[in-house]
């Protein structure tokens, strides 16, 4: 994707909000959350998600095996390509070590979670310093602001025309195999993305008739963007803060598979237990499925709530 489409994008998410209330006097969000109860989309993406943080709060403590634990080690012979299915004892099977797979992918969904969460937070708080400035100094800066905001949005467009795995990969790779270095890795990864999104959203607030007023009553510039403007420019914020957990998702499970992960592989992580599925897949291709199809799921309920807020905050979609 180029950074024109990239950018076209974001800002038309931007944009999407730029109307603080309805025509009826409803507000935005009380509408959209309307909306949302009555799109499928929304709730099977809640459903999801709310089954996937109640595994990864609880798993620890419903886990029927120590995920680490070698306990039918001698049952399973990788280098004959004799592994263990499902069964009664074991509801997922073993892995090539002879550790439960279910207790495993229990404990693997916090560490996911955990990953996912923390990256997302890393590009949302920088990424919203960075825009609320670059924002702030386009609305009401002046010519010095202009000037402030041209410079910081040329940088973080270069980072935008970088492929995100991509960058994603080089940050790991100079940093270190390690979960911090996933979770900063992807996170700097979204950090242009809310930063772009952001300071769009803010410029569309800029020529909003209670920012004139409060220009023309002599309200300080800096009380009118902390106050006013960014207050009513959260929302596509928000909305991309639940997107960007599924991509955060799929990223660091990329970068575990890749082996810039964790490098203790005796830790569930979901992306981690893909990586060290891949060498067997011939004989016992269900490990790679089960941490597979978690990670798709998982990142398909993130996507679906997300863009059902898209759609129920675009004016163009309101009746």
């Amino acid at each position: 994707m180029s950074v024109a489409t990239k950018t076209d994008k974001i800002q038309r998410l931007a944009e999407l909000t730029a109307t603080k209330e309805t025509s009826t006097g409803a507000s935005l969000w009380r509408e959209a959350f309307r909306r949302l109860k009555r799109s499928k989309m929304a709730i099977i993406g809640a459903v999801i998600i709310g089954l996937f943080v109640v595994v990864a709060i609880v798993g620890p403590y419903i886990s029927p095996f120590t995920p680490t634990a070698q306990t039918w080690r001698g049952e399973v012979f990788p280098n004959r390509g004799e592994f263990v299915g499902p069964r009664g004892e074991n509801w997922f099977g073993l892995d090539h070590l002879g550790r439960d797979m279910f207790s495993r992918m229990l404990i693997g969904a916090r560490q996911t979670l955990l990953v996912g969460v923390v990256a997302t937070l890393i590009g949302l708080v920088i990424g919203f310093l960075i825009g609320g400035l670059s924002g702030a100094a386009a609305t009401l800066g002046g010519d010095t602001g202009r000037r402030i905001d041209s410079v910081i949005m040329r940088f973080i467009d270069m980072m935008l025309a970088m492929p995100s795995l991509l960058l994603a990969v080089s940050i790991a790779a100079v940093m270190g195999q390690s979960l911090t270095t996933v979770m900063i890795a992807v996170g700097v990864v979204q950090i242009p993305v809310f930063a772009r999104l952001l300071r769009g959203s803010m410029l569309a607030q800029g020529g909003a008739d209670y920012v004139l007023a409060a220009k023309s009553l002599g309200v300080r510039k800096r009380r009118i963007v902390v106050s006013q403007i960014i207050p009513n420019s959260l929302s596509p914020v928000i909305v991309q803060a639940t997107l960007s957990l599924a991509t955060a998702i799929i990223e660091a499970s990329a970068l575990s598979y890749l082996g810039l992960g964790n490098p203790d592989p005796a830790i569930p992580e979901w992306g981690v237990m893909l990586a060290q599925a891949q060498r067997f897949f011939d004989n016992a291709p269900m490990m790679s499925v089960y941490p597979a199809v978690g990670i798709v799921i998982t990142a398909l309920g993130f996507t679906l709530l997300g863009e059902a807020m898209r759609e129920a905050l675009d004016p163009k979609l309101r009746g």
